[in-house]
């Protein structure tokens, strides 16, 4: 095993730190000597409920599979690397985890108890204390983890656990006091009578266990009789009575949205993304209709930018200061700098310097740069090319392969014709050249310095600085004038 250190946190999330290499789905083994606390994620259920051939921890929640969403809390809240039991599409969910978790293979899958039996197998010293959430709960705030691990810590609980008040109990099972208000056990909601049913103090499947009580406890959990399964839940009932302290801090309904459909998902996604666009606008971008506007979680975007309507901020996405972006805008992996301007446009795996702009209706794809002060016309197309400072490239364009230098006029309809069929050629244009408009480049080609071709003109060959050349194919007709 090996640790990797991960890039620093952007906004709203602490990145997935130091990790372990995942233990792999045939790990034999997980070493957790000395550690103070432990994180162990359940993810090895189907989601049946899910209705999708994809397993529900992969599903994607604004721009991360839900079981990013949970190392990351787990990073967040503890140095250790989290323990993620895992069991159906374990190879998929495996190669997922990476090196950012240990996964633990739950086989077969015997409910949520039994995947504690199963780590307590791999892990023989018990941490002090064992934080136990499910991969599908994305929304849980690192402060809701620590005041947890507080409370527990405080009365030296057994568990202390996240409860929610809610009219819609989505499944969950339901939390049962005493007259005291103390809490006496979980009964899911198979099991539950009818006057349970009616309780709306729902179980939030967060918890923080005192470790050395856990490992022990966690063996004496039977089989619940209507399902055969071993039920995490009927740990709280053992520890009321064993006498030991049961706590439940009762959370925010929007916090604990529990992902079993894709109608949780959109639920969830929904609240995210408020949560999202509100740690923007309070950090000063100017977000114009937050209702209307996507961004995921590892998107920056610097105070005094300003998103237009229905703009998608997607990806490892970066903003500068004074740029605005959109409306109708799709930004993914871009990385645009300050006082630039993207309207009704797409943005890919592409830059975009200080005081450029492009649109409307642009397309930079992968390998695209365009550089300061540079300009980008409507439905023109760049893949993998350079457009230089101060160029201006004319609507209805296509640039592939291409380096274009400072001060370059690429007139309408211009197109690098870079693919011959098998492979792709490069096409350079040298400084202050002026192509005309309908202009073909076949590739490769080079245009120097202050040249110019004419309207509808198809280059074939090199174009030496300074020179005009117009027709089909192009060719040379006089030398222009320079500036002394």
């Amino acid at each position: 095993m090996h640790s990797t250190q991960t890039e620093d946190p952007p906004l709203l999330k602490q990145a997935v730190r130091a990790g372990v290499a995942s233990a792999g789905v045939a790990s034999a083994g997980v070493a957790s000597a000395g550690v103070e606390t432990q994180v162990v994620i359940l993810a090895a259920g189907k989601g049946t409920r899910m209705k999708s051939n994809l397993p529900k921890v992969l599903h994607p929640l604004r721009g991360l599979p839900l079981i990013a969403h949970a190392i990351r809390l787990a990073w967040a809240i503890t140095d250790a690397p989290p323990l993620v039991v895992i069991g159906h599409d374990a190879e998929a969910v495996s190669a997922a985890v990476g090196n950012t978790g240990q996964c633990v293979l739950q086989s077969p899958q015997l409910g949520t108890g039994h995947a504690l039996m199963v780590v307590a197998d791999r892990v023989p010293i018990a941490p002090n204390r064992v934080i136990v959430m499910a991969a599908d709960m994305p929304l849980i705030r690192q402060e809701t983890m620590r005041a947890l691990i507080e409370e527990q810590n405080r009365v030296q609980a057994a568990v202390a656990l996240l409860s929610v008040i809610a009219d819609n109990p989505r499944g969950f099972g339901r939390i049962v006091r005493d007259l005291a208000g103390n809490v006496q056990a979980i009964v899911e909601e198979i099991d539950c009578s009818p006057e349970q049913l009616g309780i709306h103090e729902l179980n939030a499947s967060v918890y923080c266990f005192d470790g050395a009580w856990l490992w022990q406890a966690v063996r004496q959990l039977q089989p619940n009789p209507r399902k055969g399964e071993y039920f995490l839940t009927d740990l709280i009932a053992l520890a009321a009575q064993d006498g030991r302290a049961v706590r439940a801090i009762v959370g925010d309904a929007e916090e604990t949205i529990g992902v079993n459909t894709l109608a949780d998902l959109a639920d969830a996604d929904a609240a995210l993304r408020r949560r999202i666009n509100r740690a923007h606008l309070l950090n000063g971008v100017r977000i114009v209709d937050p209702a209307t506007t996507y961004i995921d979680l590892d998107v920056h975007i610097a105070p005094d930018a300003q998103i237009l309507p229905n703009t998608h901020l997607l990806g490892n996405t970066r903003v500068g200061a004074q740029s605005v972006i959109g409306p109708n805008t799709v930004l993914r992996n871009a990385v645009i700098g300050s006082h630039c301007e993207v309207r009704q446009s797409t943005v890919e795996d592409a830059r975009m310097d200080d005081h450029s702009d492009a649109g409307p209706y642009a397309h930079l794809r992968g390998g695209a740069h365009v550089c300061a002060g540079a300009h980008v016309g409507n439905y023109a197309e760049i893949k993998n090319s350079t457009l230089g400072p101060g160029s201006k490239m004319g609507h209805f364009s296509y640039l592939g392969d291409a380096t274009v230098g400072a001060g370059v006029n690429i007139g309408a309809g211009t197109i690098t014709c870079n693919y011959d069929g098998v492979n792709k050629h490069p096409t350079l244009i040298e400084d202050d050249a002026f192509i005309g408009s309908d202009t073909l480049l076949v590739a490769p080609v080079t245009v120097g310095k202050g040249a110019r071709t004419g309207a509808g003109a198809v280059v074939t060959r090199n174009v030496p600085p300074h020179t005009l050349v117009v027709g089909l194919p192009a060719r040379a007709i006089r030398k222009l004038k320079t500036e002394s």
